[in-house]
């Protein structure tokens, strides 16, 4: 019988959100890992932290997992390039930076890349458990990759790997889903409120018709999980909609409601009720 591979030993650097999550779930999956941080943390159990100076921890490690904002991932780097990285792959957890962010690690570490989980990260044990069957994108040089990959697998993750150029764009869509998303529920809200709906309900009552959209989603694809009086071609509803709201939830409405427009056609809308329907809401922009 083939001796199961040895369990990676992991550092990550940070105790934010995505650090907490990721170290909870690779300890539920059997992996070693220490959370290296300047000052003491409090974190959720079993987990245990490192106080800097980290250069023992780190020298120990096969993979290092700095999560740390965007726009601190270049001054930890420097600040553990004299660290016994020969044998350790570095990885970032930014969705938008790449592996030149590490580049004060150049040379001195096996691998350099990132690992970004594509899962909102809010509340530690929740957070931990949604990484499992989540995507985890991977960027880097071929050990940076190698290392994602079996991170990915210890935590039950699908892997994908893109390049270093796309990020931005990649990152961009990621916001639009899950940020975008919440800010669309806050809008929806507020106008319900408007509507009369009493406020302590007015942000609960689309969740359960968000999470159906969902697994529409999962189910069917955007296009034809896509219902609504856009998909009918109905323009009379959609111009007593425009008529309701104020200037700013009108353009809003209009700019997503000509997004939609080609996705119904993507799913057989006709060429004339499309018109219909772009003519209206192209007018709610002028």
């Amino acid at each position: 019988m083939t001796a199961r591979p040895a369990a990676p030993r992991v550092a990550i650097i940070g105790a934010g959100r995505a650090g907490r999550a990721l170290a909870l779930a690779l300890t539920r999956a059997g992996v070693p890992v220490r959370v290296c941080v300047r000052r003491p943390t409090q974190l959720p159990s079993p987990l245990e932290c490192s106080l800097d100076p980290w250069n023992e921890v780190l020298g120990q490690s096969d993979v290092v997992l700095l999560a740390v904002p965007d726009d601190a991932i270049g001054d930890v780097a420097t600040a553990i390039r004299d660290a016994a990285l020969s044998q350790a792959v570095v990885l970032h957890v930014s969705g938008l930076r790449d592996r030149s962010a590490l580049a004060a690690l150049e040379g001195r570490a096996k691998g350099l890349g990132s690992f970004h989980p594509l899962q909102t990260l809010a509340g530690d044990s929740e957070a931990a458990g949604r990484l499992r069957a989540a995507y985890a994108v991977l960027e880097g040089d071929a050990a940076a990759v190698e290392a994602g990959h079996g991170l990915a697998s210890a935590l039950g993750m699908e892997a994908l790997v893109i390049e270093a150029a796309q990020k931005p764009r990649y990152h961009a869509a990621a916001v639009i889903v899950s940020n975008y998303t919440v800010t669309l529920v806050a809008v929806a809200a507020k106008l319900a409120r408007e509507a009369g709906v009493p406020a302590e309900a007015a942000s609960r009552i689309f969740l359960p018709l968000l999470a159906g959209t969902v697994k529409n989603l999962e189910l069917m694809g955007p296009a034809s999980a896509l219902t609504g009086p856009i998909r009918r071609g109905d323009v009379g509803t959609v111009a007593a909609h425009l008529s309701a709201l104020s200037d700013e939830d009108r353009r809003l409405y209009a700019e997503l409601g000509l997004r939609a427009v080609a996705l119904a056609q993507e799913s057989g809308l006709d060429d004339v009720r499309a018109a219909g329907l772009t003519t209206r809401l192209r007018a709610a922009l002028d």
